[in-house]
């Protein structure tokens, strides 16, 4: 045979071998494929109770798929794209650890230590993300110290998602469950739990007596746009801009707009990236502490905040979703604008409510170090409009009417049939200020003082003795921005607000 014929030959062996091996890589999975199922299906998982349970993943395009938890099966097949889902019926909560079981053709996967409880999802900024414990001291919670390594509850089990953002939804990775622990605390040491979502699982679960799951899916200085999904924007055209921003994997600083600052700032890249995979997994609701990034645009916040709720109730496929969120605490800055617009949205939203820390701020860290005190105001919402703590206030002080007699503002509010001010001489309440036609604001001072800093009487009456005829009243408006002024009832305090009698 001629040498070039030899070469010839060779060379067409190679080109064969080549393609089949390309083809390998190419070619769907076929037999080799294996049903999986999506995000949340973990070891040490916990189910919601008394809802539908959604279970999905990925097999053979037309493949039978099983789904068998706690006596229930559930059959189904794959679709075009090799999806499947079903729903397992509404379950009671259960702290035995079960298996969740699911089969395909080749294969099964079991799902182990599985329990049936409250689920929720906690999300935002830093103040979210502040963790539980780390090696940061200007950055986790007071206590995490102590708790890590003495909290022991079985039946609490948290994920703590990555940073992760995408232009499109990452629905191919797995969560991870732990439950409260120090082994387990100790082993997510520098990527520990949010404090706040900590404190909101303990506190659920001391109270309900449930099984109870946290995910954690938080980043530190991000904007609320990166976290809304792009359907969360359908039913609110002031925002067209920021639905239509191109999300892109090849991000250049030219492409900066107002709070959206980087990659991850896009609309929707977080969601994408750290969320997605988890809807439509049912949970009672979600957890929510964000607002610095966006405090530039105010005016705009509460609209975002309704396109964050929409987006997610739509994706979570849950209409009475629960959105308990946090008002910002006390800083170095005003955020007297923004405080007002996430005040604006809790009225307007039913199955929102509001948690008021205009006392537990720190003038000098904008991550104040108690995360307890937030955590069980946020709970309190929860006790008393998801679980039947029919007795629990859960609502700080809101302006029920006012008027205005002579040069004072005489104002009642809900949820306080009485007040009284606890500070550094617990005998004065500050904050309040007065303006005139000028508009000129002054301090002004609260007229029914009564003995050991408790008022008389359930209506504030305040006023400023340089100011003959007040148009307009605001509290917490300027520096400290603390407050110290509390409901008798309650213990809540009361939080930021403003009286404009010329609107």
């Amino acid at each position: 045979m001629k040498i070039r014929e030899m070469r010839k030959i060779r060379a067409m062996r190679c080109a064969t071998t080549a393609t089949m091996v390309a083809l390998a890589f190419l070619a769907p999975a076929g037999a080799e494929a294996k049903v999986v199922s999506g995000t949340p299906f973990a070891d040490n998982m916990v189910l919601q109770r008394g809802m539908k349970v959604p279970v999905w993943g990925k097999a053979e395009p037309g493949e039978s798929v099983t789904v068998a938890f706690a006596g229930q099966t559930k059959n189904t097949t794959a679709g075009a794209d090799g999806s499947w889902r079903v729903s397992l019926d509404p379950m009671d909560a259960s702290a035995e650890n079960r298996v969740l079981k699911i089969t395909g053709a080749d294969n099964a996967e079991e799902i182990k230590n599985v329990l049936v409880g409250e689920v929720w999802f906690a999300s935002g900024q830093s103040n979210m993300e502040c963790p539980i414990w780390g090696s940061n001291p200007r950055y986790r919670d007071g206590q995490g110290a102590v708790l890590t390594k003495m909290t022991v509850r079985g039946g609490i089990r948290y994920a703590k998602n990555p940073h992760k953002w995408s232009a499109t939804p990452l629905e191919d990775w797995k969560g991870v469950w732990r439950d409260f622990s120090p082994k387990s605390f100790k082993e997510t040491f520098g990527n520990n739990l949010s404090a706040v979502a900590f404190y909101y699982a303990l506190e659920l679960y001391d109270a309900l007596g449930v099984p109870v799951g946290i995910i954690d899916s938080s980043w530190g200085g991000t904007n609320i746009d990166a976290w809304t999904p792009r359907s969360g924007y359908v039913n609110h055209p002031e925002l067209a801009d920021v639905a239509a921003f191109p999300v892109v994997q090849e991000w250049t600083p030219e492409m900066k707009k107002g709070p959206i600052s980087g990659a991850h700032q896009q609309p929707t890249a977080l969601y994408n990236g750290m969320v997605a995979g988890w809807a439509p997994f049912a949970i009672r609701g979600m957890i929510w502490y964000q607002g610095c990034h966006n405090a530039g645009e105010a005016n705009r916040y509460c609209d975002k905040m309704h396109a964050l709720y929409d987006g997610w109730a739509k994706e979570f496929g849950n209409p009475d979703l629960k959105l308990y969120f946090v008002q910002l605490a006390p800083w170095k800055n005003s955020w007297f604008e923004i405080q007002k617009a996430q005040t604006k949205f809790a009225t307007e939203e039913k199955n929102a409510a509001l948690v008021t820390t205009c006392d537990v701020g720190n003038l000098w860290d904008i991550h104040p170090n108690d995360k307890e005190t937030v955590a069980r105001r946020l709970a309190l919402h929860a006790l008393k409009r998801d679980y039947g703590f029919e007795s629990v206030i859960d609502d700080s002080p809101e302006l029920e009417s006012w008027k205005i007699e002579g040069n004072k503002f005489v104002m009642t509010f809900s949820n306080a049939d009485g007040w009284y001010a606890y500070n550094a001489d617990r005998s004065e309440a500050s904050g309040f200020e007065i303006a005139g036609k000028d508009g000129a604001f002054v301090p002004a001072k609260i007229e029914n003082k009564g003995a050991n800093a408790t008022l008389s009487g359930k209506e504030l009456i305040v006023s400023a003795p340089d100011v003959a005829e007040p148009c307009r009243l605001r509290y917490l408006a300027t520096k400290p921005w603390t407050g110290s002024l509390y409901s008798f009832d309650s213990g809540l305090p009361l939080g930021p607000f403003e009286i404009d009698a010329n609107r």
